[in-house]
């Protein structure tokens, strides 16, 4: 069951990347509303990656950096 829901989400994140390419190109309306909300949760994922890695990495970082 949890294959099929990684599948699943591959396979949107594929499709909205590919919506993403068509819209540069002058899709469709529908093609760029998909490729504004990919880019959004893109930009969404990223930013909370970076508040997770900043957090803890910068504390283990900094004892390594006096040697």
């Amino acid at each position: 069951m949890v294959t099929v829901v990684l599948i699943g989400v591959v396979l949107l994140a594929i499709g909205g990347c590919v919506c993403v390419v068509w819209a540069e190109r002058g899709g469709p309306r529908w093609v760029r509303v998909v490729a504004a909300v990919t880019i959004g949760l893109g930009q969404v994922v990223s930013s909370s990656g970076k508040r997770r890695s900043s957090g803890g990495g910068d504390q283990s970082d900094s004892g390594g950096d006096g040697n």
